[in-house]
This record gives C-alpha cells, sequence and structure tokens, in this order.
C-alpha cells in the first residue's frame, strides 16, 4: 500500500493547531481555524480543542517553536486526542518531525481535505480526481509510512567479487515509489479518457445551443440548493462542507420561454490546495465555458468578503475571472434588515434571496432573463396551416403567448430565441398584411423583447 492512509477509520478525536505569523492576522488565522473545525467535524471527528498559536519565524522542523511543538504535543496527549490537525501546510520532513515526537497521527489541512473529497466523491470522474490528488499528494511522503521497510534487500548468492557485482537490491520504498508513479500514470491516462466523454458530451448539447449557466460559489453556501429550488432538480443537500463533487446539470425554463441550463459546481475553500484545484479542472470547466455564472454567497456568514474574494480568486485562477457573474445574497431570512442593507451596499448589483423560504426567487428567475434578453426577440406571425411544424417549433423552442386559427391561418405571437428568427421571419410580414388591426394593439411584425 502507497496510498495515505484512511484517517476517517482510525481516528477519534483530535487537537487543532492553527499557527500564524504577522499579529495582524490573527482574526483571519482565527476564522481558519474555526472552518478546520468544521472540516474535521466533517470526517465525524470529534474536536477535543483548538489552539492558535503566534509564530515570530518559521522552523524549518516543525514550522513552529521546539518548545510550543512540545507543549502542544502534551497537550494533544492531556486531552487524549489520537490526531493533531495543523491547520497550515506541512513539507513532508515536518510532518513525519511532529509525528516522531507525538507518537500519534499528524496532518495538515491538505490531508483533512482530500480525506473528505475521498468521502464524498461519488462518480467515475470524481473518484479518479481524487485518487490523483491523494497519490501525487502520498508521494512525497511515503517514506513517513514505510519507515520500517526502508531497508536493503541486496542478493546473497555468492561470495567476493561476484556478490559485490550484483549491487544492493531495490529497498522497499523505492518499489512503492515506482508502483505510486505508475499508478498516476494510469490515473491521468484515464480522466484524459472521461474528459474526451465529457467533450463529446458537451458537442453534443452544443449542436442546439442552449445559453449555460454555472452555480459557482464558498463550500455550504447553497448552491445545490438553488439549482433544486429552480429546477426542481433532486441534487444532493447537506449541512457540510463539500457535500457536492459531481457537477449536476438541468434545464430551466425562464419567464419568457427561453430554456437555460444550469450546472451546480463544487464549492471553494480558502487555502484550497493548488494541486486540487488542477485535479478538478475538469469538473471545474463548467464554470470555464459556461456564458454566465450565478455566484451564491452566504448572506448569513461573517466572513462574506473572504470567501466572496476566495472564489473570485479562484475563477480567474481557472481562466473564468472575465465571465459575466450575476451575485446572488442568499440565506437573507437569517439576518435582520440593518445587515442585509450593508451587504447591499457592498454588493449593490446582488439578488437577495432565501432559497429556504423562497423569497426573492422570482427576482432571481427575472433576472436571469435580463442577463440573456438580446438572445431572444418577440414575433406576431401568420402561419400556413401546411406548416405547423413552425408553430410546433415556437412551443418547442420558445414561448406562446397567443395563437388564432380563425382567419384560415396559424396567428401566434411568441418569444423564441433569436437564432431561430430566420426561421420564422417569412411569415412575419404575412402576419402584417393578414391579421386584423386590434384597438390600442402595437402592430410591429417583430420587436426584441425590451
Amino acid at each position: 500500500m502507497f496510498d495515505i492512509r484512511e484517517k476517517p477509520e482510525q481516528v477519534e478525536r483530535a487537537l487543532l493547531i492553527g499557527a500564524y505569523f504577522d499579529r495582524r492576522e490573527e482574526d483571519d488565522a482565527a476564522a481558519l481555524l474555526e472552518e478546520l473545525r468544521e472540516l474535521v467535524e466533517t470526517l465525524g471527528i470529534a474536536v477535543a480543542g483548538a489552539e492558535l498559536v503566534f509564530v515570530r519565524e518559521a522552523n524549518p522542523r516543525y514550522l513552529i517553536g521546539k518548545g510550543k511543538a512540545a507543549e502542544l504535543i502534551a497537550r494533544a496527549k492531556e486531552l487524549r486526542a489520537d490526531c493533531i490537525v495543523i491547520d497550515n501546510e506541512l513539507a513532508p520532513a515536518q510532518q513525519r518531525a511532529w509525528e516522531q515526537d507525538a507518537n500519534i497521527c499528524v496532518i495538515d489541512r491538505h490531508e483533512v481535505i482530500l480525506d473528505i473529497f475521498n468521502m464524498r466523491a461519488r462518480t467515475k470522474e470524481a473518484r479518479l480526481q481524487v485518487e490523483l490528488a491523494r497519490l501525487e499528494y502520498s508521494l512525497p511522503r511515503l517514506t513517513r509510512m514505510w519507515m520500517h521497510l526502508d531497508r536493503q534487500g541486496g542478493s546473497g548468492g555468492g561470495s567476493g567479487s561476484a556478490g559485490a557485482a550484483r549491487g544492493e537490491g531495490e529497498t522497499q520504498l523505492e518499489v512503492d515509489r515506482r508502483l505510486a508513479s505508475k499508478r498516476i500514470d494510469k490515473v491521468k491516462a484515464e480522466l484524459e479518457d472521461v474528459k474526451k466523454q465529457r467533450d463529446t458530451a458537451r458537442k453534443e448539447r452544443s449542436r442546439v445551443p442552449v445559453p449555460h449557466a454555472a452555480i459557482v460559489g464558498y463550500t455550504n453556501a447553497g448552491k445545490s440548493s438553488l439549482l433544486n429550488r429552480l429546477t426542481n432538480a433532486e441534487v444532493l443537500v447537506e449541512d457540510k462542507l463539500f457535500a457536492t463533487l459531481d457537477t449536476t446539470t438541468r434545464r430551466l425554463e425562464l419567464p419568457d420561454g427561453q430554456s437555460l441550463l444550469v450546472t451546480d459546481t463544487v464549492g471553494f475553500v480558502r487555502n484550497l490546495p493548488h494541486d486540487l484545484v488542477q485535479s478538478f479542472r475538469a469538473t471545474l470547466e463548467e464554470a470555464v465555458l459556461a456564458d454566465f455564472l450565478i455566484h451564491v454567497i452566504d448572506a448569513s456568514s461573517k466572513h462574506v468578503r473572504d470567501f466572496y474574494q476566495t472564489t473570485t480568486e479562484v475563477l480567474a485562477e481557472l481562466g473564468a475571472g472575465d465571465k459575466k457573474v450575476l451575485l446572488v445574497l442568499n440565506k437573507i431570512d437569517l439576518i435582520d434588515d440593518d445587515r442585509l442593507r450593508e451587504l447591499q451596499r457592498e454588493f449593490p448589483d446582488a439578488v437577495p434571496i432565501s432559497i429556504r423560504t423562497g423569497k426573492g426567487i422570482d427576482d432571481l428567475t427575472n433576472r436571469l432573463h435580463h442577463l440573456m434578453i438580446d438572445r431572444v426577440v418577440r414575433l406576431s406571425l401568420a402561419i400556413p396551416l401546411d406548416r405547423m411544424d413552425l408553430v410546433a417549433l415556437a412551443h418547442q423552442e420558445g414561448k406562446v403567448l397567443s395563437e388564432d386559427y380563425e382567419r384560415g391561418v396559424a396567428e401566434i405571437q411568441c418569444v423564441v430565441p433569436k437564432r431561430w428568427e430566420s426561421r420564422f421571419s417569412p411569415f412575419a410580414a404575412a402576419a402584417a398584411q393578414t391579421a386584423p388591426a386590434r384597438t390600442g394593439e402595437a402592430r410591429a411584425t417583430s420587436l426584441t423583447v425590451s
């Protein structure tokens, strides 16, 4: 075995440690440590205690000072913790030093997130992405898991110069590194195959071009709940971090009859390990390729600004920083009016909603409609009865506002995507000639919805 150990099955109580190196960052470090508590509890591990430590200068062996490390190890044993979780990312050598001194499991934030991702992955693609991230994380840490096997296995046959000529055998550590490297190559190849399948599916969707929006935001902000509310989907919703790792796409019909594909994506956290961003690039690619983004913000959180900043930074790293964005302030039922007004001043273009109560959902769908208003046209048509295929097309691709067959033709008022306008335009002029004028009704044959 060369993968990291299954921490959730072995650990029951953990001591959390967060280190910060600038006095001005104390509040931020405390918030990150509290978030680490949520991450650890998501794994089903009880938190025995949490310690925030100021470090004047990083120690190459322990990250923090030797004396402070010894003090914290003693604290962990006092609390009967069987694991120490450090909020900062540890180098492999630092992790080994902590474990040697503490004689208990020591992991960092990176490994906690990997274990959560491993627990949450459902589809083949998500499982492969998690496995790749775990293998790449494990590779430089193999010595910590195989110290008892790190000895030479030289061949003993022969004597004198004959034995020396055979040289030393391959160490168990080298065997495991080679196996891990081979597995990494295999997983990468399998991911490429999955990516090709996704590209094929995406091309099939693009044959009938439907606008596409990706829901993004900090983990646990309500992205899956919003998809369920808008589209009546049945996406897993839990009050836990990283409840969603797999993308789900559903079709939403807007008030003007236009269809919109909406995709739920994995949530972000602060200090998300860089290799996880890379490993999940295929999943997050939905955000890169979407026509626009729906950025959901948890209005009830004390760290709204930090969460917003984290999400925008990761999106920029993925190449989606220049996308059109519709901001949504969710969970307004959990805040008072003063706090809501404060957030609206900070995010003046955001739509305030409560997915739980349904407040603001109509406003949100109307904003989605206005975002795509240049994609549709409103038409007055007179279609011959032998061209009922066009009437069916208007129903299928747009929204029919009225129908009248009394004059021997299909007189319809409809809203259709602009890409279909050329199919209907020959019958717009006919509508102007055959349809009787009605009092107070505009006679325009084709007009853009405004």
